[in-house]
């Protein structure tokens, strides 16, 4: 899957943020006040992504380990080559999304749309948030709270992460990374929580 430069509109990740959801387009950027997500603001600055499968990633690793009864799913909804995660029988879910990019932008000005698609959410409560790095790359993090269109409120950590290989191969890519879980299940599955987050990692190869 491809973000666009030109021509047409980006592909809207916001579903990988939360539950299961046939991905769709969004509108292009316009001119308004309104936050954009950080793939549109990559959009509206030129920026190609073209989405890689965690398993073909050639010159950076991106891990998401599975909890024990945590399983890949059959089938999803999301976008082809999105690492998906999930405990059978509960709302607790892990997704991670890799682009690889193309074009120039500010990585500061990039990561402070990070947040826009979680506090976009029906009733957002923050909770927790950093713009620390990661791994030693440029990130953002926010962990919260939302409502669900059928009326679930549901718990969410998200990480976006900007990794880059050296020079003179210099290549960005973007990296999402969600954790959810029902509300009323945030203590009983936390171990597992902890650890996917842990266990989450990005690096060079």
């Amino acid at each position: 899957m491809t973000v666009a430069a030109c021509g047409s509109a980006p592909p809207d990740y916001s579903s990988v943020w939360s539950t299961p959801a046939t991905t769709t387009t969004t509108a292009a950027p316009t001119t308004t006040d309104k936050p954009q997500p950080i793939v549109e603001f990559l959009y509206g600055h030129q920026v190609v992504g073209e989405q890689i499968p965690l398993d073909r990633l050639t010159d950076i690793t991106v891990t998401l380990l599975p909890p024990p009864g945590w399983t890949k799913p059959a089938k999803s909804n999301f976008s082809p080559g999105t690492e998906v995660i999930a405990k059978k029988g509960t709302d607790s879910m892990a997704t991670v999304v890799v682009l690889k990019l193309s074009g120039n932008f500010d990585v500061g000005e990039a990561l402070q749309h990070a947040n826009v698609d979680a506090e976009a959410s029906k009733n957002f409560t923050k909770l927790n948030a950093s713009t620390a790095d990661f791994d030693g790359f440029p990130s953002s993090m926010i962990e919260g709270s939302y409502d669900t269109a059928d009326g679930k409120r549901l718990h969410t950590y998200r990480r976006v992460v900007i990794p880059a290989t050296p020079a003179p191969a210099f290549q960005r890519y973007l990296v999402l990374f969600s954790v959810t879980t029902a509300a009323d299940q945030t203590v009983t599955e936390a171990g597992d929580v902890e650890a996917i987050i842990k266990g989450f990692n990005v690096a060079l190869k």
